[in-house]
């Protein structure tokens, strides 16, 4: 991949910073995408221009209505409460019908365009809020779909040369592991600057499922959290 171009999912979130850094390390250039779907605050954003600036990644916002359109989910609604608490059999209110599918095929629309073939997205199906898109099938069934559909792989072929490829990094990993992981990376710098907690508050509510998971990873891994250090000014 050291010849190659990667184009990261980026939301400025705990995960897809790490992704951010992987991909530095591991391709020989790195371009970011960031997606603005009506989200109920603007953190995510200024999260992840801080962050790319910083490394000096080129970033392409787009704006996707459709999911204001959809609505009826908490990361949308702010009249909706954020619940941390999810029945049985159900998914949590935060899931966004779709989102992972229609990002990363806009990514790969976009990808096309300038010629790269690799997709880094920060999904983990380990310690993750029960979103079914954030599994590994299905993201290996996303991949097929995209590189048969775009035209990268011809029905009939063996894809042994993986031309296109949607890379998951963090898949297997539990939050405390992706935290030491980052600490590898030298992402713990930019973890600083990165966006969690779907409040969108800063210093974090710290009570939302997404500042729990995130709090208890950090606390599994033995490592302070950066970003509730530069709330605190340290």
């Amino acid at each position: 991949m050291k010849t190659r171009v990667g184009l990261v999912v980026f939301s400025g979130g705990q995960d897809s910073t790490t992704c951010l850094h992987w991909a530095l390390r591991e391709f020989q250039s790195v371009r970011a995408i960031f997606f603005d779907y009506a989200q109920r605050h603007v953190s995510e954003r200024q999260a992840a221009e801080t962050i790319a600036a910083r490394l000096h990644v080129p970033i392409k916002v787009f704006r996707l209505d459709f999911f204001r359109e959809l609505g009826g989910n908490a990361l949308i609604d702010s009249e909706m409460d954020i619940s941390a608490t999810t029945p049985e059999g159900d998914l949590p209110n935060t899931f966004v019908p779709g989102r992972n599918l229609i990002f990363l095929t806009y990514a790969a629309s976009y990808a096309y365009t300038l010629g790269i073939r690799d997709l880094i997205t920060g999904v983990c199906q380990t310690d993750y809020s029960g979103y079914p898109d954030c599994r590994e099938a299905t993201m290996q069934s996303l991949e097929k779909a995209l590189s048969l559909g775009l035209g990268w792989t011809r029905p009939e072929s063996d894809d042994s040369e993986r031309p296109f490829a949607v890379h998951t990094p963090l898949m297997f990993k539990t939050k405390a592991e992706s935290v030491l992981w980052a600490r590898e990376l030298g992402a713990l710098e930019s973890l600083a600057f990165s966006h969690t907690c779907y409040e969108g508050s800063f210093p974090p509510c710290g009570v939302c499922p997404a500042c729990l998971l995130r709090s208890r990873g950090f606390a599994e891994a033995g490592i302070p959290d950066p970003l509730v250090l530069r709330a605190q000014g340290l």
